[in-house]
């Protein structure tokens, strides 16, 4: 199996002043390590199987809303149940990460409470794992379908060989299917929780303003905000944007450690920030 070394990750130069971090240099190590076969694994199944026809097909079945009803906590408690299997840096229950990254956020943010909530929310869209969604369709880094796939892409050269779109000449293209400076609103990124979690938050009306809702959409997709691709295809909105996820980005990275935060304690703070911009029972 060849590995391909992608280089360090911009990323690492912003990480957030906050106790307890890991060595940066040990985040996305995408080389080895104990969780290295898993998330190989986890890659491998997602770049050969998200293609153009595939997003479309779950934008069909998921942007409706029409699967579930419940309470924005709710949802993120039940991500108890979920460990992500992309991930490198953790093997713990999601839960954890979501108040861990909201904490880091209230630290250095602490008169942005939208962004805190972005901090809590933005891996939700993974309950699609628990509704039977397979975890390379939910988790992972994303990445445009429809337009050539970027050598930044994680395990890039060792995992598209089997994607069909890898063989159209139509995708094969720096544009693809696109027009120069189109907008990412009008990109179809392949699909996951990203993309899911910002359907329901818009088409349930949550006030969460622009900058949150990029945040939501874009976390994953660390080729655009890491290491500076697939630009061409952005607007002016989008570049404004940017240094908005790229400082989301060292909160959802760095927070990542074995010291778990004590939920109970955080919950009515968090349930007062929810009830303010995504209240009451929430069509999923």
């Amino acid at each position: 199996m060849r590995v391909v070394d992608i280089g360090p990750d911009p990323s690492l130069a912003y990480r957030p002043n906050l106790e307890n971090s890991k060595e940066k240099e040990e985040y996305r190590n995408f080389v080895d390590g104990s969780l290295f076969n898993r998330v190989f694994k986890t890659y491998s199944v997602m770049h050969t199987n998200q293609t153009v026809d595939f997003v479309q097909q779950k934008h069909a079945v998921w942007t409706h809303c029409n699967h579930s009803q419940m309470g924005m906590m709710d949802a993120i408690m039940s991500l108890d149940q979920l460990v992500d299997e992309s991930d490198p840096d953790v093997d713990f229950p999601n839960s954890f990460h979501a108040f861990q990254t909201a904490e880091g956020i209230r630290k250095e943010h602490p008169d942005k409470d939208w962004f805190q909530l972005v901090g809590l929310i933005h891996d939700v869209g993974k309950i699609l794992a628990l509704w039977d969604e397979p975890q390379w369709a939910v988790v992972g880094d994303t990445f445009p379908v429809g337009c050539k796939f970027q050598n930044s892409i994680v395990f890039r050269e060792s995992t598209f060989q089997d994607n069909p779109d890898e063989k159209n000449p139509k995708y094969k293209t720096e544009y693809g299917i696109y027009e120069p400076n189109c907008g990412l609103d009008k990109v179809l990124m392949s699909w996951g929780h990203d993309e899911y979690l910002y359907r329901v938050i818009k088409f349930n009306n949550c006030s969460i303003p622009e900058e949150g809702l990029y945040m939501i959409r874009f976390h994953s997709f660390y080729p655009w905000h890491s290491h500076g691709d697939y630009t061409h295809l952005c607007n002016h909105k989008d570049l404004q944007m940017l240094p908005w996820v790229k400082e989301f980005n060292k909160f959802d990275l760095y927070t990542k450690t074995t010291d778990l935060p004590n939920v109970d304690e955080l919950r009515p703070y968090y349930q007062s920030l929810i009830d303010k911009y995504c209240p009451g029972v929430l069509q999923w």
